[in-house]
């Protein structure tokens, strides 16, 4: 879909902000929702949350705003320097893109990006909400990440294959409405 640098920085924008929302109240509410609520004996996750004085991230309560922020900024960057043009080469490899359905190389690359970002933004998520106030030790890093990967691959791969990168594309197509047309009246 993206054919030049600004429009892949737009869709792995629009990709990134969707993702990232979703991703942080997953984790929040789904991973670590009944450990807030009962360490802080509270009947909601929200109101756990606001008791602890906001989310642990490297051991200091911070706003669900700044973890948000905080995961996008990483994710963006993961995205467009790492996931992005692995997922579309690990995709050539096994696909050429000239002779294959459109929706079948997409898909190749839908599941190639999640392959690829899932490991690296559980092992990020992993190291921001370590519990360091009980000491550091690699063995309990490495445990948490494959549990985070274990909870978020499942979601990501049927988040992303039937719902966001979907709606992405969609919204991609309505803001590079002009130039898709311009490219099919070239390929005529």
């Amino acid at each position: 879909m993206p054919r030049n640098q600004f429009q892949r920085m737009v869709f792995a924008f629009i990709t990134v902000v969707i993702t990232v929302h979703a991703y942080v109240f997953y984790s929040l509410y789904v991973i670590h929702g009944s450990m807030f609520m009962s360490l802080t004996g509270h009947s909601s996750v929200l109101s756990a949350i606001n008791a602890m004085g906001g989310v642990p991230v490297f051991g200091i309560p911070m706003p669900i705003w700044a973890v948000v922020l905080i995961e996008f900024v990483l994710a963006f960057t993961l995205e467009n320097l790492i996931g992005s043009p692995l997922s579309f080469k690990f995709a050539c490899k096994n696909f050429d893109p000239r002779s294959t359905h459109p929706v079948l190389f997409e898909t190749a690359i839908i599941c190639a990006t999640v392959g690829i970002m899932c490991p690296m933004m559980s092992f990020i998520a992993a190291f921001l909400y370590y519990n360091y106030s009980a000491g550091f030790n690699i063995f309990t890093l490495l445990a948490d990440w494959l549990k985070f990967v274990c909870f978020n691959f499942p979601f990501a791969f049927f988040t992303q294959l039937f719902f966001i990168q979907p709606f992405v594309r969609t919204v991609f197509k309505k803001i590079f409405a002009k130039d898709i047309k311009a490219r099919e009246k070239e390929a005529v």
